[in-house]
């Protein structure tokens, strides 16, 4: 089903996208211990990890567009084996650190650098994995010249540049869109199935590390430390791994280190200045509804996360210390594992419960975005999901199942978190890799018969920028709802293939706004207003979200009777 060779799609599925959560999740949850018996600091752990934390995401906020400007011009595949390298050189100097700050901190920034390149890297690969390839019949034409308008080959032809019959229409569209053919969205499914089975790898494996170690008779710290030089030397294999597997990808000829200095004079992107490219990608979100709800749907699915991560588990900690369920003994996070076990656990058991629900939702998420495309249904329905289930966690008296002021729809809105959280992730992923391929919307030209959209094709004149590619018959399989007048015609907009990386990074800054928000914008209310609190803004986050998507649909119906694809 992929356009790409067998070796690319594993490198990119297995290697891009399942570690490139993996890392981060092993990272966060062991740098407390890092702090406690490497370096030695009893107090304020809480304080300190909260400070990493803030300033790793400061720097992913500026380097997440940085590395997609920087793939638009020496490609995807460098910039992965840079920033797995990055991350394993990183993992061997945190266990180096002789103190918090500032050891530490450099190494979490380091760190925080290479994670960007990463996580940026999985959008930016995706629309290769799936990019239209020459067929045989334009690869035996002489001297093709490249289309600037959507990045294909296309051949001038008297014939076809001056009248398309239905057989020739019927050809060619059978070269173009092979039945199995996999889409944006459902390979958007996909890679929200990996990156969640990255986040199990990382919890079920890397963290159990240190305690298969000490098994040996090592001693805990050294054994944390054997565990962190165990997973960078795997984070450095698997960079070699992607310099080998990801070679000749779609769309990468014409990149390289050159680039960063000149471009030749056929690379029109090189030319183009790092900060003219990010604007425009930026800008293309103001214009393309796909990204702009792309963006938006990155910027939710981002702040969910924490939402989830973060704030569950404080606020189980925070009802168990108001309700003289837990001894509390201090401030330090261990305290509260070792002296209110039970609330560590619930905690475990819902985020665990939502994590799991999206695991096996992406792939359904991946089928219904592409099913279902007009009015972004599905990301609609995310949002809706997630609106219901933030404000139903607000109302709740008690995060417990089973106790007096209880009640078990607490797994039932856990797994409602879940939903929206992958259905975000999965929805935004797809509409940036149909963004980044040209899928525009599809034209609701009335007609009474397929024949008709035959006759309006014949008439068409193509300008120097136009292909026969941008026009596309209905599905065989559709002509009977072709002839009650529903939508003929599937116009391809202009590819911004050439792009790909800077609208990965601005992707990811939009989602690195919305934990920044969240985290401290929520976590002050949840101090100062409700432990509830930041519930109810993410709950507001998705009301944005979908009234974005409503006022999207309708707008469009409104001034073209056209309908977003």
């Amino acid at each position: 089903m992929f356009t790409a060779t067998k070796l690319q799609a594993a490198t990119y599925l297995l290697g891009v996208c399942m570690f490139s959560i993996s890392f981060l999740v092993f990272l966060n949850s062991s740098v407390s211990f890092v702090i406690t018996n490497l370096i030695g600091q009893r107090t304020k752990v809480g304080d300190a990890v909260g400070t990493l934390g803030f300033a790793d995401e400061l720097v992913a906020l500026v380097a997440c567009p940085a590395w997609g400007v920087i793939s638009d011009r020496i490609g995807v595949r460098i910039v992965c084996v840079l920033g797995y390298t990055i991350i394993g050189l990183a993992l061997l100097l945190f266990v180096q650190a002789k103190n918090v700050f500032p050891q530490l901190l450099l190494a979490r920034l380091f760190f925080s650098i290479g994670g960007a390149a990463a996580s940026t890297m999985v959008t930016a690969i995706l629309p290769s994995m799936i990019a239209p390839r020459k067929n045989n019949s334009e690869a035996n034409v002489p001297n093709p010249t490249p289309d600037a308008s959507n990045g294909h080959v296309f051949s001038p032809s008297i014939s076809s540049e001056l009248t398309i019959t239905p057989q020739r229409l019927h050809h060619h569209s059978s070269h173009r869109s092979p039945p199995n053919e996999l889409s944006p969205t459902r390979l958007a499914g996909i890679v929200g199935i990996f990156t969640g089975c990255g986040a199990l790898l990382a919890l079920g494996f890397f963290l159990r590390l240190p305690e298969l170690v000490q098994r040996k008779g090592i001693a805990p710290g050294q054994a944390l430390a054997d565990s962190y030089y165990t997973v960078g030397a795997s984070s450095l294999i698997l960079a070699l791994l992607c310099f080998i597997g990801l070679r000749n990808l779609h769309g990468e000829d014409e990149k390289g280190w050159r680039n960063l200095v000149y471009g030749g004079p056929d690379d029109p992107p090189s030319k183009t200045s790092s900060l003219d490219s990010l604007a425009e990608a930026v800008a293309l979100g103001f214009k393309s509804p796909l990204l702009g709800l792309g963006y938006l749907g990155g910027f939710v699915a981002r702040a969910s996360s924490v939402a989830i991560s973060l704030f569950i588990p404080l606020f189980v900690n925070a009802y168990y210390i108001s309700s003289g369920l837990c001894d509390e003994t201090g401030h330090n996070p261990q305290d509260v594992k070792t002296h209110c076990r039970e609330a560590y656990v619930l905690a475990a058991e819902l985020t665990g419960v939502s994590q799991l629900v999206a695991l096996l939702f992406a792939p359904v998420f991946g089928f219904l975005a592409d099913r279902y495309r007009r009015f972004n249904i599905p990301l609609l329905t995310a949002a809706i999901t997630g609106l219901v289930g933030y404000i139903g966690l607000a109302f709740l008296g008690s995060p417990e199942a089973k106790a007096t002021h209880s009640t078990p729809w607490i797994f039932v809105i856990m797994a409602l978190l879940g939903i929206s959280q992958i259905g975000a992730i999965v929805c935004s992923l797809g509409l940036l890799g149909r963004g980044i391929l040209g899928l525009q919307a599809e034209s609701d030209r009335s007609g009474s018969a397929s024949c008709d959209a035959v006759a309006r094709v014949e008439g068409h004149n193509f300008n120097s920028n136009e292909t026969a590619d941008s026009i596309v018959p209905p599905n065989e399989d559709n002509t009977e709802e072709a002839a009650e007048g529903t939508p003929l015609l599937r116009s391809r907009g202009r590819s911004q293939n050439h792009l790909k990386g800077s609208i990965a990074g601005v992707y990811s800054l939009a989602g690195g706004l919305g934990i920044l928000l969240l985290t401290k914008l929520g976590g002050l209310m949840f101090d100062k207003i409700s432990p509830v609190a930041p519930f109810v803004m993410i709950s507001a986050f998705n009301f944005v979200l979908l009234a974005a998507g409503l006022a999207s649909g309708i707008s469009a119906v409104w001034k073209g009777n056209t309908f977003p694809a």
